[in-house]
């Protein structure tokens, strides 16, 4: 199987530079500068360009992953970055404001690119606090035609979550080609 590229997504704060710098193998790159109206909370700094790096996910399978700036202003990267992706992991952060709205945003973002079975949301922040929960995250997304998009409960400082996510995004594609 070729390598395969994966695209992280999702708001500012969200994790998707943690995610990758956490499961990568070797050195990652990233574009991250001061944010330029002061700290957010913990957040200092804000990816400009893009996040890179590589992880394999096993039997020769290599994912090369790449995140995306979470700014609107920086939306064109979004375009670059889908092109010949393979899929999508879509971070929702549940302590921001509108997380069901933020995440429709970026699958429908990235839908002209990318069939729906080529998505994953991991939503991190579940529990603080514990609304909308995974069953909200679903039935907002299948009002919208994003009914075939798993949604998890995932961390993104935790590697093992972030592999749950790959892992789901390709058995998914694997299941459609047996």
């Amino acid at each position: 199987m070729p390598d395969l590229k994966v695209v992280f997504t999702g708001p500012m704060g969200a994790g998707k530079t943690t995610a990758i710098r956490g499961i990568s193998q070797g050195q990652t790159l990233s574009t991250e500068v001061p944010i330029s109206q002061g700290a957010q909370g913990d957040k200092r700094f804000t990816t400009v360009g893009l996040d890179y790096g590589e992880c394999a996910l096993g039997e020769g399978l290599v994912l090369k992953l790449f995140g995306t700036p979470g700014q609107e202003r920086f939306r064109f990267m979004w375009d670059i970055l889908a092109r010949g992706a393979f899929g999508v992991v879509v971070l929702a952060d549940n302590s921001q404001g509108e997380p069901l709205a933020q995440t429709l945003h970026y699958l429908q973002a990235f839908a002209p690119h990318l069939p729906a079975r080529r998505m994953v949301v991991g939503v991190g922040r579940l529990h603080s606090p514990a609304a909308p929960g995974l069953d909200e995250y679903c039935a907002h997304l299948a009002r919208h035609g994003f009914a075939q998009v798993p949604v998890i409960d995932a961390d993104a400082r935790r590697a093992e979550d972030v592999r749950v996510l790959l892992s789901v995004l390709v058995s998914m594609v694997e299941m459609e080609h047996a």
